[in-house]
């Protein structure tokens, strides 16, 4: 038996009840009994040996019969020695991060029945599923690195195997795989300028609003009102202006507020740069659309957060995961899980009505605006007066690779998202571009989105 031969249906290895757990690790360990069977080689050489005797009795050659007896010897001492009717595989599988940005994934095999060898089959990510042969005692600890390219839920291992009896005479089925999933948080990278919202409506807050109120900065100097704070009187202005008896002024100020920032992340759909690989079965590890949202929730909402003001989180693809704007640094860690664990969900559904926004808010649309929803869902916002800001998380395209034909459908891609960023721009919504290279241009972007905007 060799390391490239097919695995066999898994739907005949029953697990055992109350054996699959979960593991800290971010792994499995899970026990099946699975039924052994004649090898291949045992039932071809019963069939060869019978069929020689039975010739060699025909044609009266003695040679044929000695050449099919050893053969029926060799099978019938591998029936005599067949192990056990049922036996039990226990299969783990799990993945632990470890220092420079990578996930060792560790694979055991165990069986009761004393096995020569182990095939066994590995699914990494990225790459074809591998089937090789080892033995018994290689196969009860297989220990691999895998690197970290990508954020948010992975699965670094997927582990199926078959135990193979004394002298590959018999062969057990095989067991379904065994998976070790792990959630790879993104990164958050420091942003010095945020932009604010059209209005501010909070009634604290790091910010400088349009309204009246304590904590701000000067606003003018007015005679005393009903309402007014005495700490507030201006004794100067009072001894300069004052005409009458009694009359007093005060020193009046601008509140301060704070801003309520709401991220809508479309995870409807995952791309990397390589447009080659975008209807591969396997694709090529890179990094995609849906890591460099993760990148963008989680530096903004982070430095929002770190300014006082509140954030929220919506999935345009799970209605069910909407985090309303809040403060504080548990609701910030609530966010960043949830942005941690959204993955693509294969299907583009179409959302019946826009996520709920809170008045006043700054949206954050975060998408490759490959479709129309996003841009229909952007337009709603801004004409309920929200500003919004559409990030851009389309990597940067490899296109080397691509045939004529492929490259003319790509162009017709590229001619729609600039037409649906016309769009956008003729809304007032602003853009964003959050691309795997270019920090610089990026933060000279955050910049000019910070400055004060005249009103039209």
């Amino acid at each position: 038996m060799t390391g490239t031969g097919s695995i066999p249906e898994t739907s005949a290895a029953v697990p055992v009840g109350e054996s699959d757990g979960a593991r800290a690790d971010g792994g499995r360990l899970r026990r099946f009994r699975a039924r052994w069977s004649l090898s291949p080689a045992v039932v071809a050489a019963v069939v060869v040996g019978l069929l020689c005797l039975v010739v060699g009795f025909v044609t009266a050659r003695v040679d044929l019969a000695l050449v099919g007896a050893p053969l029926l010897v060799a099978a019938a001492v591998a029936w005599d020695r067949r192990p056990p009717e049922q036996m039990s595989i226990v299969v783990g599988a799990s993945a632990e991060a470890v220092p420079g940005r990578r996930v060792q994934t560790t694979v055991s095999i165990g069986s009761d029945a004393r096995p020569d060898a182990v095939e066994l089959r590995l699914e990494i990510p990225g790459r074809e599923p591998v089937e090789v042969v080892v033995s018994a005692r290689a196969a009860q600890r297989i220990v691999s690195h895998v690197p970290v390219v990508r954020t948010g839920p992975q699965r670094f291992v997927g582990a199926g195997a078959r135990v193979i009896g004394i002298d590959a005479s018999s062969v057990s089925e095989a067991t379904p795989p065994t998976t070790a999933d792990r959630v790879i948080p993104p990164r958050a990278i420091p942003v010095r300028s945020l932009p604010l919202p059209a209005r501010l409506i909070g009634l604290t807050g790091p910010h400088a609003s349009g309204r009246p109120g304590d904590g701000g900065e000067f606003r003018d100097v007015d005679r005393f009102a009903p309402g007014d704070r005495l700490r507030r009187i201006d004794w100067k202005a009072t001894a300069r202006r004052a005409q009458l008896p009694g009359e007093l002024y005060v020193r009046r100020t601008m509140a301060t507020s704070d801003a309520a920032v709401h991220f809508v992340m479309d995870s409807r759909d995952d791309v990397t740069g390589r447009v080659s690989e975008w209807p591969a079965l396997h694709p090529g590890p890179g990094v995609g659309s849906q890591d460099l949202a993760r990148e963008a929730v989680a530096s903004l909402a982070s430095a929002y957060a770190a300014a006082g003001d509140r954030v929220g989180f919506d999935d345009l693809a799970n209605a069910t995961r909407g985090i309303q704007p809040r403060g504080g640094t548990r609701h910030l860690q609530r966010v960043l899980r949830s942005v941690a664990v959204t993955g693509p969900s294969g299907a583009a559904t179409e959302r019946v009505r826009p996520p709920i926004v809170v008045p006043g808010a700054l949206v954050f649309v975060l998408s490759t605006f490959l479709d129309e929803q996003s841009l229909r869902l952007a337009l709603v916002w801004r004409a309920a007066g929200h500003r919004v800001i559409a990030v851009d998380v389309l990597p940067t395209l490899h296109t080397g690779d691509l045939p004529g034909r492929d490259l003319l459908a790509l162009r017709v891609v590229e001619l729609e998202r600039k037409l649906r960023f016309r769009r956008l721009a003729a809304a007032g919504i602003d853009l964003l571009a959050w691309q795997d290279a270019g920090g610089e241009r990026r933060e000279a972007r955050l910049r000019e989105l910070s400055r004060p905007r005249r009103m039209r």
